[in-house]
């Protein structure tokens, strides 16, 4: 019987388990409801292919086909206007503006690393974080997401070029040292 109602087979298992057929209800668990341990790829990429995946995605949420803003521009913003879009240190929700959550990419294995999934490119897209916290573990298909073709950075570059502009015409801003990190990758692939 395929797995497509999760909660019908924790049902059959619960009923084996109260008859006292504990043998059954592990063999419907593992023809049915089958767990493996995966071997997890280390998470790990920095700032400037974080970068590389948000310019070849064209700053699109490939979840939902929205706009994303370059994550140096979005700081700088919050630099340059602190109580117009306040942001925590540790990214407290109550004291951050929601546009960090909103328009920030964050870069998303579409199958995830808990689920088999690999670090390579062609299984990472840019969504926004918020879509990125919501995902989880979970598929995109499995939760009724499609996947939207890449932006054309030509056409919206989410920020990218307004953020390298005003920072060489501002240098003080890249004393920041968060903001320095992300103009430096931008400036990488400039």
């Amino acid at each position: 019987m395929p797995k497509t109602n999760s909660s019908e087979i924790i049902s059959r298992i619960c009923g084996d388990l109260s008859a006292g057929k504990r043998t059954a209800a592990a063999q419907i668990a593992r023809a049915e409801f089958p767990w493996a341990r995966k071997l997890l790829a280390k998470r790990s990429y920095s700032r400037l292919v974080a970068t590389q995946i948000f310019c070849r995605d064209g700053f699109i949420d490939r979840y939902f086909g929205s706009r994303l803003i370059y994550p140096g521009a979005l700081l700088l913003l919050g630099h340059l206007l602190p109580n117009e879009f306040p942001m925590h240190p540790t990214w407290k929700v109550s004291e951050s503006h929601e546009i960090y959550w909103e328009l920030w990419p964050a870069v998303d294995h579409m199958v995830p690393l808990s689920r088999g999934g690999s670090g390579d490119a062609d299984n990472l897209v840019s969504t926004s974080t918020l879509h990125n916290n919501a995902k989880g573990h979970w598929l995109p298909e499995e939760l009724g997401w499609k996947l939207y073709p890449p932006g054309n950075i030509n056409e919206w570059d989410g920020l990218l070029s307004w953020f390298i502009k005003y920072a060489d015409q501002n240098q003080g801003v890249l004393e920041k040292t968060i903001i320095r990190s992300w103009h430096q990758a931008a400036k990488r692939i400039e």
